[in-house]
């Protein structure tokens, strides 16, 4: 019986991931003639077709579908045993920057598993801005940087993506305003941008109705009923919701690319569990 090789695998996980074997060859730094081989050969391995054209691209057969959860779980515990053999004996300290989003939820299941596999090594952890994170991880103060991007880079180590929403209180506004309340974070936002673009772009009215340099003072203003956000659904919890469609308020039309940086040092995980 043949077995199921854990390259094969990574790149069939690309291919998933990323929606076409162009992304699936420049995740994996392959060609796209080497990707397409490497399909080829875990279909032969498989016994039945993984691909199947659709439109321009391929999509996913039956079989395709199903091997889709084995992979990760495959893929999964050849991450938990290389860790549990490599990570007890390693030892130090490591560095990760992480926005106040990711350090909420996601981020601790992540630390929990890592302390885990290295009991030795030391984790500091800090929180701060995107902007100010990627500064300190160019400058060699960060190992690890769980910051937000609008696009992708040639940096990161893993990526998921996120599209940004009007958020506000659950109890509405506070008041109701011919102008569109606005909380926002000080310059440079990514989302203040995003959002003052949109409203430009539409012709509708606003008014910055709360600033803060910290999401907890965005998170109380918005809370407060005092105005609307634009963030991702991580920030939609406590008292939170999606602002309804009875604002009227255009779509926010650039999605928020989420990466994971890394300088001299890789730590193994799943980003979707972030």
């Amino acid at each position: 019986m043949e077995t199921l090789d854990p390259d094969l695998l990574k790149t069939f996980l690309a291919f998933v991931d990323g929606g076409s074997l162009a992304k699936a060859a420049s995740t994996v730094g392959r060609t796209p003639s080497a990707v397409t081989a490497q399909m080829q050969r875990l279909e032969e391995i498989v016994g039945e077709p993984l691909l199947i054209p659709q439109g321009r691209g391929r999509g996913l057969t039956p079989a395709g579908e199903d091997l889709v959860g084995h992979a990760r779980r495959i893929l999964a515990v050849h991450t938990e045993a290389w860790l549990a053999l490599k990570g007890a004996r390693a030892g130090g300290r490591i560095a990760i920057g992480t926005t106040q989003d990711f350090a909420d939820q996601g981020l601790p299941d992540l630390l929990r598993a890592f302390a885990v596999s290295h009991p030795r090594v030391r984790i500091e952890l800090r929180v701060g801005r995107s902007l100010e994170l990627g500064s300190a991880l160019q400058a060699g103060q960060l190992d690890l940087a769980i910051t937000m991007r609008h696009a992708a880079s040639p940096d990161e180590a893993a990526l998921i993506s996120e599209p940004m929403l009007w958020l506000c209180s659950e109890k509405g506004l506070a008041t109701r305003q011919e102008a569109v309340p606005l909380a926002l974070l000080d310059p440079y936002c990514g989302f203040r941008e995003a959002a003052l673009n949109a409203l430009d772009a539409a012709g509708r009215r606003y008014r910055i109705a709360a600033g803060s340099a910290s999401l907890a003072g965005l998170r109380a203003a918005v809370d407060a009923g005092i105005a609307l956000t634009p963030r991702t659904r991580r920030f939609a919890h406590s008292g939170i919701v999606e602002a309804s469609a009875d604002f009227d308020l255009p779509p926010l039309l650039r999605w928020l690319a989420v990466f994971i940086g890394f300088v001299g040092v890789f730590i193994a995980c799943d980003p979707t569990r972030l």
